[in-house]
C-alpha cells in the first residue's frame, strides 16, 4: 500500500468535513461564526484519528506519543481559542472599527500566533525523543494541512476592513 494513501484519506476526510459544514450552513442559514465553530470542532474531534491513520505508530511509540500529543493539542487549542476570540471581536465591530481597535486586535492576533508557533517549537524536541525525525516531520505536515483547511474556512468568512474615505479638504 502506498504511503500517500493515509495522507489522501486525511485530505479526503477534511474535504468531506468542509463539505458537510457548507451543507449544514446552507440548510440552516447559519452565521459565519457558527460555520467556523462547527468546522473547528469537527477537525478537533477527528484530529487524533487523522494523525493516527497517517503516522501508523508501533504500540511502544503510541504509548509514549499520545499523552504528549494530547498535552500539545491542549496548548495549541488555547492559542487557537485566543485567535478565535480576536476574530469574534473583529467580526462584531468591523463596520465601525477605529484605528486603535484595529491595532489592538492585530497585536492580540499576532501574540496568539506567536504563542502557537512557540508551542510547536517547544514540542519538537519532545516528539523527536519518541519518534524518528521523518515521522515527526510527517506529523507536522499533517498538522499543517489540517490547520490550512481551518485557516482557509475562517479567512473566507472574515470580512475585510473597509478603507475609510480620506477627509475632504
Amino acid at each position: 500500500m502506498s504511503k500517500s494513501l493515509p495522507l489522501l484519506a486525511t485530505v479526503a476526510a477534511l474535504v468531506l468535513a468542509t463539505a458537510a459544514v457548507h451543507a449544514a450552513d446552507k440548510a440552516a442559514a447559519a452565521a459565519p461564526q457558527n460555520e467556523q465553530s462547527i468546522l473547528v470542532d469537527t477537525i478537533r474531534a477527528n484530529r487524533k484519528a487523522l494523525v493516527a491513520v497517517n503516522l501508523q505508530l508501533s504500540e511502544e511509540q503510541a504509548g509514549k506519543f499520545w499523552p504528549l500529543y494530547d498535552k500539545y493539542q491542549k496548548e495549541l487549542n488555547a492559542a487557537g481559542d485566543r485567535v478565535g476570540a480576536v476574530i469574534d471581536d473583529y467580526s462584531k465591530s468591523f463596520h465601525d472599527l477605529s484605528d486603535e481597535k484595529a491595532t489592538k486586535l492585530m497585536d492580540e492576533y499576532l501574540a496568539a500566533e506567536s504563542d502557537r508557533l512557540q508551542v510547536r517549537r517547544n514540542y519538537l524536541p519532545e516528539f523527536e525523543k519518541i519518534l524518528p525525525g521523518r515521522t515527526v516531520a510527517r506529523l507536522y505536515q499533517i498538522e499543517n494541512k489540517m490547520d490550512a483547511v481551518i485557516r482557509y474556512e475562517v479567512a473566507r468568512a472574515i470580512p475585510v476592513v473597509e478603507e475609510k474615505p480620506a477627509p475632504a479638504k
